[in-house]
This record gives C-alpha cells, structure tokens and sequence, in this order.
C-alpha cells in the first residue's frame, strides 16, 4: 500500500515578539484524488510567553505529530526560518552538534531537535509561500494560530 498524501499547511503567530503566541496547522488528505473526498483537519495551541519563531516551528511539528503512519506531505509554510532551517541548515547543524558555523548553540534547539525527529518517518516537500498575500491554506493556518493566542 503506498504512503498516503497529505497536504499540510502550518504557520506562528504571536503578539509581542516575546509574548502571547499561538500555532496553528491545517493538515488535508484527499482519497482517490476527488476533491469532494477531502478530509481536514484543524489544529491549533498557545503558550502565554513565547517566541514567533518558536511558533512556527510548532506548527510544523504538531502536523507531522499528528501523522499515525509514513506519509508523503507537502508541507506549505510562510516561515523562512522553518523552511531554510529544515532544508539547508539543520543537517549541518547535527553534524556540529547542533552547534552553528560561528559556534553558538543553535537558537531553539529542544523544537529543531524534535522537527528532525517529526520529520523522519515522512517524506516532505517543502514549499513557501508569502504570508498575508490571500493564499487559502496559509490564511486559515495564520487564523488558527491566532485563535491559539485568543483562546489561551
């Protein structure tokens, strides 16, 4: 049986950079390639005192949590940070241990250290897009993300 695909569309959110932060994850699956049997799921968190970038990558790494099997995921995110730090970044940064090329520890490395992990049983494609530019998928994230923050 081949590995399901699954869109996932992810983005942070936070109101003070410290401060009030929420997360938010779109995760759709469409069996036999019909739109019309398109499942979604929502999910969204926040913590009182936190980090954008910190959000963000939790929202990729709850999406990727939430996946029961292997799967083949196309992953859209407005967060440079994510993408680059995912796709170019952390395979150097394990091989430093986790140290950057100027030698400091690498900024959120309990969250990037547990992405690497989310991401090992999947097959990801990555995919950015502009944030607030009316793209469905990262609209409804950033909507989740900021329902995260209001509803902590």
């Amino acid at each position: 049986m081949s590995e399901q695909k699954i869109e996932m569309f992810t983005d942070g959110a936070c109101r003070g950079n410290p401060g009030p932060g929420g997360w938010g994850t779109l995760l759709r699956y469409t069996s036999n390639g019909a739109a019309a049997d398109c499942t979604e799921k929502e999910m969204f968190g926040g913590e009182p005192d936190t980090t954008n970038n910190r959000m963000e990558l939790m929202a990729a790494i709850q999406g990727l949590e939430a996946l029961k099997s292997p799967c083949q995921v196309t992953l859209t995110t407005d967060s440079q940070y994510v993408l680059k730090g995912a796709t170019e970044w952390m395979t150097g940064w394990k091989r430093k241990s986790w140290m950057t090329a100027s030698k400091k520890p690498v900024k959120n490395v309990d969250l990037w250290q547990r992405l690497d992990s989310a991401l090992s049983p999947h097959d990801v494609k990555w995919e950015w897009v502009r944030g607030h530019t009316g793209h469905p998928g990262n609209e409804r994230a950033d909507a989740l993300a900021n329902r995260g923050i209001d509803e902590l």
